[in-house]
C-alpha cells in the first residue's frame, strides 16, 4: 500500500493514500467533530462540523472527504476553522425544533446537543425561520420532520445498506425534507421497519413508536398478569444505557431490574429460540427427506419477512412456517402455562423486550393470534426498557443478579446465540445434527457461520448428509444473496436471513451509539462476544436438551411438527404491494 507523508497539528505522520484527513486524524487521536459522518455509508461532508485548514492557499475542507495528498499541511483548529464550525452549528440550531425537554435523544444520545456544549455554543447568534411539517406516526416508527438537520445518515442507511429506499431528500434549499414517495407515511410503503434508519439518526428525528404506557397500565392493572419477555440480544447490549462497557452482559441485572418494575413473571425469549430450533431443525429435516421446498429459510427476523413479502414473493414458499421465537413464546404463556396455574389466558398480558423494532409490527400482524387471543400484547425495545429503569430511580449497575422464573427458568445457549448473525444456523445445525445421527455429538460450535461477513456459505456433514448453508445479515447483503440462487449461482439446502448488519445485536431498538463510537469501533462485534461467551458458561447448549422445552413437549405439545405445535407456533406469509393505489 503506498502512503505518504503529511503534517497535521504539527505532528508528522505517514498513512495510507486512500485515507481523509479525517482518517489520518484519528490515527494520532486528534479529534474533529462530525455530524454528517457514518463510515463507509454517508460520506457527503455536507454538515461542514469536520473543516479544517491546509496550507497553500486551499483554505477550509471537509475533512471527511477530503484526501491526504503527499506534502499536506493540516491544522484541525485554526481560529479560522472553528469559526466556521460554530457559524455552521448555529445555522443548524436557528430552524431546528429545540424542545429538547421532551425529546427522545435528550435524556442520554443528542448528538447535536453534544456537540453544541462541546464546541462551547452559548447562545445562537442567529434567528430562522420553521417550518411545520406533519409528525408520520407508524406502528414501529415515528417520524419528527420538524427535528430533521437534512444530515442524510438515514437516506444513506436505508439506500446503501438496506437497499429499502423508502426515504430520500424531497425538495430543494430550505424546503428540503427527508419523506417518502408520494408524500405517503412509512407504514404505506415498503418500509420493513427495521429502525436502521433510527440508529443513523443523530438526533430525535426518528424514533420507536412508544408502547411504554400501554405496559406500565397493564402492570398496574391488578386484575391483569403481567408476564415479560426478554430477547437474547438484550442482555448484551441493555448496560450500555447506563454507562456500561459495549459488549457488557448484564441478564441478571436485568431480571432484577423486571421484578422491580412490577412485571408477575419474567421469562427468557432464549426458550421460545429452542422451541423455534425444534420446530424449525424439524421442518429442514423433513423437507430434505420429503423433497420439499429448498432451500429453506429462517423466519425469525420479521424485517426480513416484510421485505421478502414486498420484493421477492417467489421465495415465500420457501419460509420457514415457524414463527419467530418471542410470539411462540407468547402463544405458548396464554395455552400451556395459563393452563398449567390455572390462569384466564384472556387476562394474560405478554410484554416482549426486544432489540428490534419490527417486532412491533409484527406483534400485530393478524397471523399473529390464536383462537381470537393476540401471541404478544405489547413490545418495547431495550432503549424502552432502559427508559422505564431510569424513570423510577433504579442504580441498574449495582443492582444483584436474578435468575429467571420457572417453568420457563431453563434455556440452551443455542437459544443465547440467536441474537447474533449465524446464531440461528448454528443453533439448528447442533439440534438436526443430534436429529439425524441418533445420538448426541459432540460438535457444538460452528464458526463457518459464525463472523460479520455479509454473505457466509459454509458446507458441513450432518448425519451423514453434505449440508449446504448460507448466512447473509443487513438485506443489502439478503438482495445479493437471494438474486444468486435466483440466477442458480448458489445451490444451498438451508438460509438464515437477518434484516439488521450483525443481526439482531444491532437491531433498530438498541440503545444509541455515537457516530464517534460507530465509525472507529466494531459494536456489533463487542455485542455478539457477550452473546458467545454466556453460550459457552451454559450447562444445556443444544436446544434438544433444554428441560423446559423437552417438558413441553411432553406435557402439552406432543410432537414437534405435530398437529397442536402447528395450531400455536407455525403461521404464513404472504405478498404485499409496494405502493398500492400509487398514482402513475
Amino acid at each position: 500500500m503506498r502512503t505518504v507523508n503529511i503534517t497535521i497539528n504539527g505532528i508528522h505522520i505517514s498513512v495510507p493514500d486512500t485515507y481523509t484527513i479525517l482518517q489520518a486524524a484519528k490515527e494520532v487521536n486528534i479529534f474533529i467533530p462530525t455530524l454528517c459522518y457514518l463510515k463507509d455509508i454517508n460520506e457527503v461532508g455536507c454538515c461542514r462540523m469536520c473543516l479544517v485548514e491546509t496550507k497553500g492557499g486551499k483554505g477550509l475542507q471537509a475533512a471527511c472527504v477530503t484526501p491526504v495528498a503527499e506534502g499536506m499541511e493540516v491544522f484541525t483548529h485554526s481560529a479560522k476553522a472553528v469559526d466556521a464550525r460554530k457559524v455552521n452549528l448555529e445555522l443548524i440550531l436557528s430552524n431546528h425544533d429545540a424542545r429538547c425537554q421532551t425529546c427522545t435523544r435528550s435524556w442520554t444520545s443528542c448528538e447535536l446537543q453534544t456537540l453544541a456544549n462541546k464546541m462551547g455554543i452559548q447562545q445562537v447568534r442567529f434567528e430562522g425561520e420553521t417550518l411545520e411539517h406533519p409528525i408520520d406516526t407508524g406502528i414501529s416508527i415515528v417520524r419528527e420532520p420538524n427535528k430533521c438537520i437534512l444530515c442524510r445518515r438515514c437516506v444513506s442507511t436505508c439506500q446503501k445498506v438496506q437497499k429499502v429506499s423508502v426515504i430520500e431528500n424531497i425538495g430543494r434549499g430550505f424546503h428540503t425534507i427527508v419523506g417518502s414517495p408520494f408524500e405517503r407515511s412509512l407504514s404505506d410503503t415498503p418500509c420493513v421497519n427495521c429502525g436502521q434508519c433510527i440508529n443513523a439518526c443523530p438526533v430525535g428525528a426518528l424514533h420507536e413508536a412508544k408502547e411504554t404506557t400501554k405496559v406500565w397500565k397493564a402492570i398496574n392493572d391488578p386484575d391483569m398478569h403481567v408476564v415479560v419477555q426478554t430477547a437474547p440480544a438484550v442482555r448484551a447490549a441493555l448496560g450500555e444505557s447506563f454507562k456500561m462497557p459495549i459488549g457488557t452482559a448484564v441478564t441478571g441485572k436485568m431480571v432484577s431490574a423486571l421484578r422491580m418494575l412490577g412485571f408477575d413473571k419474567v421469562f427468557d425469549t432464549d426458550t421460545g429460540a429452542d422451541l423455534t430450533i425444534m420446530e424449525e431443525a424439524n421442518e429442514l429435516i423433513d423437507r430434505m427427506r420429503s423433497g420439499g421446498t429448498l432451500p429453506m429459510i429462517t423466519s425469525c427476523s420479521p424485517g426480513w419477512i416484510k421485505f421478502c413479502e414486498h420484493n421477492y414473493p417467489e421465495f415465500l414458499p420457501n419460509l420457514s412456517t415457524c414463527k419467530s421465537p418471542h410470539t411462540m413464546f407468547g402463544a405458548i404463556i396464554k395455552t400451556y402455562y395459563a393452563k398449567k396455574h390455572n390462569l384466564d389466558p384472556s387476562k394474560i398480558f405478554v410484554v416482549s423486550v426486544m432489540p428490534c423494532t419490527a417486532k412491533k409490527f409484527e406483534a400485530q400482524r393478524p397471523e399473529m393470534e390464536v383462537d381470537g387471543l393476540r401471541d404478544v400484547d405489547a413490545v418495547i425495545t431495550t432503549r424502552e426498557l432502559a427508559s422505564m429503569i431510569y424513570d423510577v430511580g433504579i442504580d441498574f449497575p449495582s443492582l444483584p443478579d436474578d435468575n429467571f422464573d420457572d417453568p420457563f427458568g431453563d434455556a440452551s445457549g443455542a437459544g443465547v446465540i440467536f441474537g447474533a448473525t449465524g446464531g440461528v444456523m448454528e443453533a439448528a445445525l447442533r439440534t438436526a445434527t443430534d436429529i439425524l445421527n441418533g445420538s448426541s455429538t459432540d460438535n457444538i460450535e460452528y464458526d463457518v457461520v459464525r463472523g460479520l461477513e455479509g454473505i457466509k456459505i459454509a458446507e458441513t456433514e450432518v448425519g451423514g448428509v453434505k449440508l449446504r448453508a448460507a448466512v447473509a445479515h443487513g438485506l443489502g447483503n439478503a438482495r445479493k444473496l437471494l438474486d444468486m440462487v435466483k440466477k442458480g449461482e448458489l445451490d444451498v439446502h438451508f438460509i438464515e436471513i437477518m434484516a439488521c448488519p450483525g443481526g439482531c445485536i444491532n437491531g433498530g431498538g438498541q440503545p444509541f451509539q455515537s457516530s464517534e463510537v460507530r465509525n472507529w469501533s466494531n459494536v456489533s462485534e463487542l455485542r455478539a462476544k457477550a452473546l458467545y461467551q454466556e453460550d459457552r458458561k451454559m450447562y444445556v447448549r443444544k436446544s434438544h436438551n433444554n428441560p423446559s422445552v423437552k417438558r413441553l413437549y411432553k406435557d402439552f405439545l406432543g410432537m414437534a411438527g405435530g398437529t397442536l405445535a402447528h395450531k400455536l407456533l407455525h403461521t404464513h406469509y404472504h405478498e404485499r404491494d409496494s405502493y398500492p393505489d400509487a398514482e402513475e
